[in-house]
Parts: C-alpha cells; sequence; structure tokens
C-alpha cells in the first residue's frame, strides 16, 4: 500500500513539474514574441545627446523600446515598418505642470471662480478628457497634473481611466487637492457669511498640514502641491510682493510626510518671504517662481531644488496698464524674465511647464519652448528640459523622456527642424505612446 501511494506521489510530482515548465516555455515565448515595430528616423533627438543624429532605427518590442541602431541594421521580416525618414524624431513631450481640470481663467468668462461655481463635477471631468486627449495629440506623452482646483482626487481617476484605456491621455503624475492656508487660496471676495468652496485644501498648523498630506498620499497622489505664496501686488516703490502662506513648520511637516511616501512635493511661490519658506522648508521644486534672489537660486542649486518656470501664463490677460492689476501684471513679467535668465546662468535644474489649464486648453502647449528660447535657453537645451531633465524629476530617468533601450515607447515626430525653429514642435504630426501608434499625419 505504501509503495503504491509513493509510486503516485512520484507521478503527480513529475506531471506538476511538467505543467509548470511548460507554463514557464509558454511565458518565454510571449515574451520573446511580442510585435516588433521598427520606425525609421531620418534625424533623432533622443532626449540626452547633445547633438542630433542621422538614419536611426529604433526597434520597438511590445510597449518597450528594444535598441537603437544604425539604418543599415538588418530589419526582420516580420516587422513593421514606420517610415519617419523624412521627419525629426524625439521622445515624448513632459509638461510638468498642468491643470486638467482647468478651463482657463480669461477675465471676460468669469476668470478662475468660473471654473468651480458654474461647472459641475461630471461636466468638469468631460472637460478634463478632453484636456488630456489634447495633450496627447500634441506629444505630450506624461504630464505632472498640478491640482485638481475644486475637483478633488478627479485627476487619479482620470489617470486611472487612462491607464485601464477608457479615454486615451498621457501618463499623469497626480497632485490631487493642493495645500494652502486660511486667507491663502481662491474662492474669495464673496459675502463673509457665505462658506465658499475653495480651489485647495485648507489647513492651519503643522498636524493638519500633515494630515493633509497624509489625505492626499493615501488617496493616490504622486506628487504634494503647496501654495507657498498667495496673491500679489506692487509697493509704493515699485516692488513686486508677495502674500505668504505656510510657515516653515507647516511645510517641513508636509515634506517629512511625503518623503516618508518617497513622493515629492512642489511649491507654487512667487517672491520674497514665502519663496524663502519654501526652499528652507524643503521643497523639491519650485513652481513659477517670478522673483529668485541670486541667494536663493544658489540654494537651490545646493539643494538640488527643480525650477518650473511657466513663462507664458504671465503674458496673457494683462489688465489696463494705469490699474494695480496691470502694473502687478507687468512687474510680475519684467522679474520673471530677469529670473529666467539668471536660474539659467547659475545652472538650476530647470524643467518645462505650461500651467495649462490656467491657460486654454485650446491654446498650444509647444508655445512655452517660444519663451524659453526667448530668454536664453538653446533649443536642445529647452527640449532636454521636456524631455529627459522633467524624467528625472519626476524619478523616471531611463523610462521615459528619451529614445533608447529600455525606455517606454512614448515616440513623437514633426516635418521640419526643431533646432532650427523650435516652433515645429507647435506642429506634432506622429505620436506613439506605450508602443501604440495614437496619431501619424506623415504616412506615405
Amino acid at each position: 500500500m505504501l509503495r503504491t501511494l509513493l509510486k503516485r506521489f512520484a507521478v503527480l510530482a513529475c506531471l506538476a513539474g511538467s505543467i509548470l515548465l511548460l507554463a514557464h516555455t509558454a511565458r518565454a515565448q510571449t515574451g520573446t514574441t511580442a510585435p516588433l515595430t521598427v520606425i525609421r528616423a531620418g534625424t533623432l533627438i533622443d532626449g540626452t545627446s547633445d547633438a542630433p543624429r542621422k538614419n536611426k532605427l529604433i526597434f520597438i518590442r511590445g510597449n518597450r523600446i528594444e535598441k537603437v541602431a544604425d539604418g543599415s541594421a538588418a530589419i526582420p521580416a516580420d516587422a513593421k515598418v514606420i517610415d519617419l525618414s523624412s521627419a525629426t524624431v524625439l521622445p515624448g513631450l513632459i509638461d510638468s505642470h498642468t491643470h486638467i481640470f482647468l478651463w482657463g481663467e480669461e477675465p471676460a468668462k468669469g476668470g478662475y471662480d468660473a471654473n468651480i461655481l458654474f461647472a459641475g463635477i461630471a461636466l468638469r471631468a468631460a472637460r478634463a478628457t478632453y484636456a488630456v486627449r489634447r495633450a496627447l495629440e500634441q506629444g505630450f506623452t506624461v504630464l505632472r497634473d498640478l491640482e485638481t482646483e475644486g475637483a478633488g482626487y478627479g485627476d487619479v481617476e482620470i489617470k486611472q481611466a487612462i491607464e485601464e484605456g477608457t479615454i486615451p491621455g498621457p501618463r499623469i503624475f497626480a497632485s490631487t487637492r493642493a495645500i494652502s492656508t486660511t486667507g491663502g487660496y481662491n474662492l474669495e471676495g464673496y459675502a463673509p457669511e457665505l462658506v465658499m468652496p475653495k480651489g485647495a485644501q485648507i489647513v492651519d498648523g503643522p498636524v493638519e498640514a500633515r494630515k493633509a498630506a497624509r489625505e492626499q498620499l493615501e488617496h493616490g497622489a504622486d506628487w504634494i502641491k503647496v501654495y507657498m505664496t498667495h496673491r500679489s501686488w506692487v509697493d509704493r516703490e515699485g516692488q513686486l510682493v508677495s502674500q505668504p502662506t505656510l510657515t516653515i513648520e507647516e511645510l517641513k511637516a508636509i515634506v517629512d510626510e511625503a518623503h516618508g511616501w518617497q513622493k515629492k512635493v512642489a511649491c507654487h511661490a512667487y517672491n520674497g518671504i514665502g519663496m524663502q519658506r519654501a526652499l528652507d522648508g524643503g521643497c523639491d521644486s519650485i513652481e513659477h517662481g517670478l522673483e529668485i534672489t541670486d541667494a536663493q537660486l544658489a540654494q537651490m542649486v545646493r539643494q538640488g531644488t527643480w525650477y518650473c518656470p511657466t513663462i507664458s501664463p504671465y503674458y496673457n490677460d494683462w489688465a489696463p496698464a494705469d490699474t494695480p492689476a496691470g502694473k502687478r501684471d507687468r512687474a510680475r513679467a519684467a522679474v520673471h524674465e530677469i529670473t529666467f535668465a539668471k536660474a539659467l546662468r547659475a545652472g538650476v535644474k530647470i524643467v518645462y511647464g505650461t500651467d495649462m489649464g490656467g491657460i486654454p486648453w485650446t491654446e498650444p502647449m509647444a508655445q512655452e519652448f517660444h519663451q524659453m528660447t526667448r530668454f536664453g535657453m538653446t533649443p536642445m537645451e529647452a527640449i532636454k528640459s521636456a524631455t529627459s531633465r522633467a524624467a528625472e524629476m519626476l524619478d523616471r530617468k531611463g523610462d521615459v523622456g528619451v529614445v533608447a533601450a529600455g525606455a517606454y515607447a512614448d515616440i513623437i515626430a514633426v516635418a521640419g527642424d526643431p533646432l532650427k525653429d523650435i516652433n515645429e514642435l507647435e506642429k506634432v504630426r506622429f505620436v506613439m505612446k506605450n508602443g501604440e501608434v495614437f496619431r501619424n499625419d506623415l504616412a506615405k
């Protein structure tokens, strides 16, 4: 009886081993037989190199780049070939500062407040769906979306819808609700007896600040967005002044919590006291940074703080010149130009960001390239700020923002040469995300 049982056990063990071997073989075959796509790139700007490369082949297996080879390399007979030999090929672009739940802030249409007061959450979600599709079709395959402006955790859910294939859109790094203090965010100016909705989560004190960070992280925030300054104005001496919001202790509580989750903190900071608190509190990126002193720029370099300047919004919708708002608008633009040039010379790490949403989504997202080059960046530096450098800030170096072996197959193309005319990036003609072609207007 015992001998019979041992024989049966041996047979079962052998059968189980055979099943496991077959399963492993099947998995291995699946991995090696994923469809192969080869892109012929006439000119390749790979996101990291200082110069473009000519006549390259990009081998894509599934959703990853397998290798980049010379144009003379052999192409397997069963490969799908995409001919971009007359185009300039680049990595998918990264916009490091967007708001997919904002629909513009045009004063004639009610400004910022109209976004929250006149559109329900379903309408705002529909508009966000449009925004992410619009971003992808323009070649932006990654967005760092820096708060939903009163739409709760909607950016996380839009991200989920994209990842499950329900809607098309870029890879999203979400920051959910953002954090500010009492008196530090819209909606404002209404009757004091009215309890108005706010575009950010309001906290007062380090305990509330840490709790807010925990809530946002629990609900899927990839980054935490903090407002270190709020409104700004021009004082009697003609200097730009910005109202500080969080204290250093409040910010440090948020940064400590986020870093414990291995997440980062983006700080909206215009200038002055709030800017200094943002740096002393350990923020990972400065957003906007209209006026940054030489000492503060040196501190950013020492600490490795990233700078996302978002130049374009400060040239839109200026109020009349003889009004307080008009003086403020012009002062913002004037100091911003100076700061950007100084940051560039100081070696501050700069990434591309548009603040789209504050700018209507119908406008071109690549307009920021023109501003960055106008104030001193070379076209290649500007492209890197929207590719490999942004990927580094997002802790996705080698995954996105580069055309290289092992990276996701997020690839775009334009007909002309963006190193000669940066405005070519406003005319993206080919977009591939995750190995799948989203648009191809260059097909022969």
